[in-house]
């Protein structure tokens, strides 16, 4: 927290008036580089022996001392070799000609790197011996052989990374190097099993079939990309899972236990000891450093890992200066060119480069270069969508954000007050031979544009409920953490439950000039979503059958959200059983879905009560003024 005497919030809010922009080309910065840099590679050795390959562009500038600023990555330092260098290096090209010492390393059992390789390295709090490995110590060697062992650094080191290098940055927040003055974990892997993985229980099915194809393990040291197990060409991502068959067939037929990392899901289908240990967000504790932890609203990957991991060291590190950046990105989207818009959606400036210049630069340039240098950066600066603007705030979540309740009500409505009725119910079938897609879009089963996409078309089918509010009378913005708590029944014995957050635009919305097939007239444009495996509903780590036909309550948290709907909109939530193949299909019945026939996939009717003795509604955040 930057000041956590400050109990009292405020906020300040402003417009992006001029957009952000950057005067170089990809082919000048390659130019400057080779130019201003030397690039060098070495094997760095840990200490347990294991020697990491870390590659080290450092400038030619030997007038000046310059600090560290590295990346630890899984994903290879491509290109190999002291005469190949990377077109742009560091976090942001606003940054390369400040002139950094620039790192980058493969993890320990990946590419050139020597060692075994363990998703989600466990961290150890306790370390006996120097065979007491994880992420923070091989940061630490890491930290400690560059600036002994690189010439004119200045003993400042910052580390950055994305995803999964966003999980290796926050493991090395926690090394305690006194050299580490920087850190930014940004959309960094925290909980597999919430995020990556598995959501609330469900399966990631897309995104981890088509992931390990190419993420395989290695016996030894390579700069080669395997060769994959087998091609996925399909255009039409849903109808290739669903012709695939039960989740089981993604093993039987394709993998075939040849990769261990995918084979692990299948083997542990709860959040048992295997994933528990793997969750970095616990041992977040007493970092000395500066953070910053970054991450988009879209997300489509790490949006947990996002908000829990500023939320961990907020709370395990309360007298640190950590501070939070979302804005309008997909997974990674900060790092791109522009972040003006998503799809059908804009957002009125190019809030990419905004970010790179005005917030990521000046935070790694006053840390790592000279702390005279203005920063001027709030405890969080988030994007409003909805408005389009940029937001300040001196703490989060919003101190004066007033909790909001909607109701389920009869006739599809959705509204403010309990309901009073003593026989609300809506039901509908659950068929998962004909599953809900998760996109109105052809697609190879993974897409980032979902997440703000058009919900029209799940709005059409039988198998999705929708309520809805009146018109709204003035803006409403929604902040913070959106919980959903339903009461629900179904005939089989598992359920899957979706419900989204929908802003329905008013049908005289004109439509866009930059978008001319796009009908905005009662766009119905996804906010936020989210999905629960109603095993686990009430333990993670143990799955519980429901009861056929017997009313169960069934909560979830969608995550956070800053949007303002406008007046003249309408909020609307939306209920269903799939959405696939996003998600990998529940048979409806109380089976290990991992091991589960064609046979055992039935319909079933779900049902969603909105009555005086079982209401359902979502909770969230409305921000006062």
């Amino acid at each position: 927290m930057r000041n956590s005497l400050i109990y009292l919030f405020c906020f300040l809010s402003f417009f992006v008036k001029a957009q952000s922009t950057y005067q170089y080309s990809v082919a000048q910065d390659s130019a400057y580089i080779r130019n201003n840099y030397v690039k060098s590679e070495f094997m760095v050795k840990m200490r347990d022996g294991v020697q990491l390959f870390t590659q080290v562009y450092a400038p030619k500038d030997k007038s000046k001392l310059h600090p560290i600023i590295m990346q630890r990555t899984p994903y290879s330092c491509n290109p190999y070799g002291t005469d190949k260098y990377k077109k742009r290096i560091g976090p942001n090209p606003f940054m390369i000609r400040e002139n950094y010492i620039v790192v980058y390393q493969d993890v320990r059992g990946r590419w050139a790197s020597e060692g075994k390789f363990i998703e989600m390295t466990p961290h150890l709090d306790k370390k006996l011996s120097e065979k007491d490995i994880d992420e923070s110590t091989d940061t630490y060697d890491t930290i400690d052989w560059l600036t002994k062992n690189i010439p004119n650094n200045n003993g400042k080191v910052g580390q950055w990374g994305i995803s999964y290098p966003g999980f290796f940055t926050s493991a090395g927040s926690v090394s305690q190097h006194p050299a580490l003055k920087a850190s930014s974990p940004q959309a960094p892997m925290a909980d597999l099993w919430r995020d990556d993985a598995f959501h609330l229980g469900a399966f990631m099915l897309g995104a981890n079939f088509g992931f390990y194809n190419f993420f395989q393990a290695q016996t030894q040291p390579t700069k080669n990309r395997p060769a994959p197990y087998f091609s996925f060409d399909s255009p039409d991502g849903y109808d290739f899972y669903l012709k695939m068959g039960p989740t089981r067939n993604a093993e039987d037929q394709y993998y075939k236990k040849r990769n261990e990392y995918f084979h692990e899901n299948f083997d542990h289908p709860n959040f048992d000891e295997h994933w528990q240990k793997r969750n970095i967000l616990p041992h977040l504790q007493n970092i000395k450093h500066a953070v910053l932890v970054v991450g988009g609203w879209y997300d489509e990957q790490d949006l947990y890992g996002t908000f829990k991991t500023y939320q961990a060291m907020e709370k395990q590190s309360p007298n640190n200066d950590i501070r939070f950046v979302v804005g309008p990105w997909v997974h990674g989207g900060w790092a791109g060119a522009s972040g003006q818009s998503l799809a059908d959606v804009e957002f009125g400036s190019k809030t990419s480069l905004y970010y790179q210049e005005k917030i990521e630069s000046p935070f790694f340039n006053h840390y790592l270069i000279d702390e005279s240098l203005p920063l001027s950066l709030a405890e969080a600066t988030l994007f409003e969508t909805g408005s389009n603007q940029w937001k300040s705030f001196d703490t989060y979540p919003a101190k004066n954000a007033q909790e909001t309740v909607l109701y389920l009500q009869n006739g599809g409505k959705l509204g403010f007050t309990k309901p009073q009725n003593e026989n609300g119910v809506t039901s509908y079938i659950s068929d998962p031979s004909r599953p809900v897609p998760f996109s109105g879009k052809i697609n190879d089963g993974f897409s980032a544009e979902y997440m703000v996409e058009d919900q029209r078309f799940a709005y059409q089918r039988p198998d999705v409920i929708s309520f809805e509010t009146d018109t709204l009378k003035d803006d409403l913005t929604m902040v913070g953490n959106i919980l959903a708590n339903l009461k629900v029944s179904t005939s089989g014995t598992d359920a899957d439950w979706v419900v989204k957050v929908i802003d329905v635009y008013p049908n005289d919305t004109p439509n866009d000039p930059a978008h001319p097939d796009v009908v905005y007239g009662g766009y119905q444009q996804l906010i936020r979503s989210e999905i629960i495996r109603g095993k686990y509903r009430n333990d993670f780590t143990k799955p519980e059958a429901f009861v056929p036909g017997k009313p169960t309550e069934v909560k979830l948290e969608l995550q956070d959200v800053l949007h303002t709907f406008k007046k003249g909109h309408k909020i609307m939530v939306q209920i269903q059983s799939s959405c696939f193949p996003w998600a990998d299909r529940n048979p409806q019945k109380f089976v290990n879905i991992f091991e589960a026939k064609e046979s055992d996939y039935q319909k079933a009717t779900q049902k969603v009560y909105h009555q005086k003795a079982y209401p359902s509604f979502i909770t969230f955040g409305v921000l006062k003024n």
